[in-house]
């Protein structure tokens, strides 16, 4: 008896990646725009607050995070454009532009959680609120929003690793203005007036035959 061996259909070894490049692509899409939303929030809100002694008493204090670091806003800035830019190119350059989109989102990361625990910028406005360059700040406390700086930074590395893995499956932007994918534009035929000469010396200056042999 005889067995026979199932071969697998072209078309369905072909959706599979097909699948995982949609997949992906969709993920990394909207995981790279949250984070690059929330890693912008987070910067503008309230970081870390304090007090600083002066003369009549306590004075309280507070920093945002982009007093605290500028570094998570400008990174996250670049991580939307590399995100978009992604599309935009092939082959090495999207390889390249992946690399620059993981790394925006790992330099976020880190930044926000050095933040996280800085007074630096608390420190300085106790100096200028007391006028004695040595002042510290004191009665420290953070907030969450370093922590979700953090979060919109992890999910920029996701869109970036994603696209360093998965990017050669997805479509680019200029792929449909190259020259073998461009559409062709049909030239209107021009009706030539065999009883008008300036109708057939225009037809011979186009290379056309007047006459319509």
């Amino acid at each position: 008896m005889g067995y026979v061996t199932a071969v697998p259909h072209p078309r369905s070894e072909a959706a599979g990646p097909a699948r995982a490049g949609r997949l992906s692509l969709a993920v990394a899409l909207l995981s790279g725009a949250l984070g690059a939303a929330v890693a912008l929030l987070a910067t503008r809100q309230q970081w870390s607050e304090g007090t600083a002694t002066v003369a009549g008493g306590d004075f309280p204090l507070t920093a945002r995070g982009s007093d605290v670091t500028g570094v998570p806003a400008a990174l996250a800035i670049v991580g939307l454009a590399a995100l978009v830019a992604v599309f935009a190119v092939r082959r090495a350059g999207r390889l390249l532009v992946s690399v620059v989109l993981a790394l925006s989102g790992a330099g976020i990361v880190v930044a926000a959680l050095l933040g996280a625990g800085d007074s630096s910028a608390l420190d300085e406005e106790a100096a200028k609120a007391s006028g004695d360059t040595s002042a510290t700040v004191s009665a420290l406390s953070h907030t969450a929003w370093p922590y979700a700086a953090v979060a919109g930074g992890a999910l920029i590395l996701v869109a970036g690793l994603l696209a360093l893995r998965y990017g050669r499956l997805w479509p680019a932007m200029s792929g449909r203005y190259e020259r073998d994918g461009a559409p062709k534009v049909r030239r209107k035929a021009v009706v030539v007036d065999p009883d008008r000469p300036e109708d057939i010396w225009k037809a011979l200056d186009r290379g056309e035959d007047p006459t319509g042999a």
